[in-house]
């Protein structure tokens, strides 16, 4: 099991790429099962997660071909394909569950595990049931598969407006990829509004989807009768770039991050310009950019994660580890996850002074970490423990870190790229 060895101390300094967005790429990979013409996708990050998704499309028969540099894959879902999602394919990766819409869409039928994923709470399926329901689909749960498929006499499913009980991003992409061959009309209500939601809507556009109001909490979807083939580039992945801007600036490093999008991390931004960091934005021949600059001690930030364009549940560990070694004290409240303070215990480890009661973590700065042994429990709390293991005295080892590989492409080579000491032990 990999491992990284990381000794703290040195300020990050230079330029970094952000790769596109993992939570992007996933759905825009099931997208690919919506039509029989070839999809292209271009900025596809070199995750696990993406491999597991890869390999589930194989094996429901979808040809699929990386092929550059640049993250290009190719995939075309021609038919017989086996509308299935397996148990041992599906356990390791909640977005799974992304197959169910556009294999009713377009098959009619689906038979998906229930998903599995990183341990941060319970992420129930049921919003997604009710919604493919309210648009025609039969579905059961029956030993621990979903098994869908049109009602009655119905070749296609139907248009519906779809109200869920809360924000959820995966079933808002389902939704939206359901209803893009749909009969009729889909309203979504309260959809989420992220996005890598907003990306993905754009590349069904591209293949004659008719889709209003995505990036708000309302969404019109007129359904047509086929989908064609696109070229699509995947977004940069906001949660790398802020991953990336927290470490330059509990450093007191200095750092453009290429291909980062400012837009898309208001929330994140703030506060690290009110914590004292410079954080400046812009675009040139290249594309989109940010720089961020820091030094000295920065002052502890309080914050309460929510869905976007609030906080991002996503960047609460990495903040928490800035927080750590921040002048002052700080109260994070976390919001969409019950069981997403896990790193608390192994940041304590590392000389961390964090108290949590229930949903919220007080964390009282201190001048230093101090170097240890740490064990990643999921994907954003292994980046956390990255983060404070670059600012800590000594040398810090982070195990597990295949929670990082689901989710960061190549993390410790683009650190190594800014100047940290920091290795792979395989």
């Amino acid at each position: 099991m990999d491992k990284l060895r990381i000794t703290g101390g040195r300020p990050l300094h230079g330029t970094v790429s952000i790769s596109g967005a993992k939570n992007a790429a996933l759905p825009e990979l099931c997208a690919a099962l919506l039509t029989a013409d070839a999809v292209t996708l271009n900025n596809v990050p070199r995750l696990r997660d993406v491999a597991t998704m890869r390999k589930l499309l194989d094996s429901m028969g979808v040809r699929t071909e990386t092929h550059g540099d640049r993250g290009g894959m190719t995939l075309q879902a021609l038919e017989p394909i086996l509308p299935e999602a397996s148990y041992d394919l599906v356990k390791t990766m909640r977005a799974s569950v992304l197959v169910l819409g556009p294999l009713l869409a377009r098959f009619g039928r689906a038979r998906v595990s229930l998903p599995g994923g990183c341990a941060i709470g319970s992420r129930p399926v049921d919003q997604h049931i009710k919604g493919l329901q309210a648009m025609g689909a039969e579905i059961e749960v029956e030993h621990g598969y979903m098994v869908a498929r049109l009602g009655g006499s119905r070749t296609r499913l139907k248009g519906a407006r779809i109200a869920t009980d809360m924000v959820t991003v995966t079933g808002t992409e389902n939704f939206l990829m359901a209803a893009a061959l749909a009969e009729g009309e889909t309203v979504l209500e309260n959809a989420a509004q992220e996005p890598e939601v907003t990306d993905l809507a754009e590349m069904l556009i591209a293949m004659g989807a008719r889709i209003e109001g995505h990036g708000t909490s309302r969404i019109h979807i007129q359904g047509v009768d086929r989908l064609h083939g696109c070229t699509h580039q995947v977004v940069a992945d906001r949660i790398e770039t802020g991953t990336f801007l927290c470490a330059v600036a509990a450093t007191g490093g200095e750092a453009l991050l290429r291909h980062g999008r400012a837009d898309h991390l208001d929330a994140v931004i703030d506060k690290l310009r009110d914590a004292g960091a410079t954080v400046d934005a812009g675009r040139d021949a290249e594309g989109d950019f940010i720089r961020v600059q820091a030094s000295g001690r920065l002052k502890a930030q309080s914050f309460r994660t929510t869905e976007y364009p609030g906080f991002p549940t996503d960047m609460q560990a990495q903040f928490m580890a800035l927080n750590c070694i921040s002048q002052g004290t700080s109260k994070v409240t976390e919001t969409i996850f019950e069981n997403r303070f896990m790193h608390v215990n192994e940041l304590v480890r590392l000389g961390a002074h964090i108290q949590t009661d229930g949903k919220v973590a007080v964390v009282e700065g201190v001048p230093a970490l101090s170097g240890a042994t740490v064990m990643a429990t999921d994907l954003r709390a292994s980046a956390s423990l990255v983060i404070a293991g670059l600012v800590a005295q000594g040398e810090t080892t982070v195990d597990r870190i295949y929670h990082l590989d689901r989710g960061y492409d190549q993390m410790e080579v683009k650190l190594r790229q800014l100047g940290a000491d920091i290795e792979r032990i395989k």
